[in-house]
């Protein structure tokens, strides 16, 4: 979400923006033309930590706004867009069994997807996507717009489930923000540490 404050007086627009801050915690990630992917490409930066991705249901997506940041080369490995059940299991070590047990979207999946993708590349932490963005492809326990988002790097691994609704470019957008935001959030701790 992005808000904007007016007022014609420049203590009015701090005493507005420090409202806001205390309100909404750590969900404040920037300001002016600060950008999630800005953000994090300066925390890995900062910390001196390499990231890749397995991006199955954004298509490349992730990587894409990471990239269009300029000097993203420094912390940015690369990754693997596996859309196949077999490219899973060759590129990110998803085990046929996970498969077959728990689903291509599930968060089994998607952790064996961000660790698989971690040890191919050698980074230190690995990010992942999976899901339905529909417009078919949905059931009643796995309907369109269920996302689930994976970290694994040096503070362990964490997945977040999410069912979005909206088009299949709305999902696989929605999709994007949430890892984004699950990796600053991620790295917080360790650069405050």
């Amino acid at each position: 979400m992005d808000i904007r404050i007016t007022r014609e007086n420049e203590n009015d627009i701090e005493e507005v923006r420090n409202i806001l801050k205390n309100e909404f915690g750590d969900a404040v990630y920037g300001e002016d033309e600060n950008t999630l992917e800005v953000i994090i490409g300066r925390l890995l930066d900062k910390m001196g930590l390499k990231i890749a991705f397995a991006e199955s249901l954004t298509g490349g997506l992730v990587m894409h706004r990471i990239t269009n940041v300029p000097g993203s080369s420094k912390y940015l490995i690369g990754g693997v867009i596996a859309y196949s059940n077999d490219l899973k299991k060759v590129m990110l070590s998803v085990k046929d069994e996970t498969l077959r047990k728990f689903g291509t979207v599930s968060e089994e999946t998607a952790l064996e997807m961000a660790k698989g993708v971690r040890k191919t590349t050698g980074s230190d932490i690995g990010a992942s996507t999976t899901g339905i963005a529909g417009p078919e492809g949905g059931t009643i326990k796995k309907p369109v717009g269920l996302v689930y988002t994976a970290v694994s790097g040096i503070r362990g691994d964490i997945c977040k489930r999410n069912i979005f609704k909206g088009n299949r470019l709305m999902i696989k957008e929605m999709s994007a923000q949430m890892m984004l935001q699950l990796i600053r959030r991620y790295l917080l701790p360790i650069h405050n540490s």
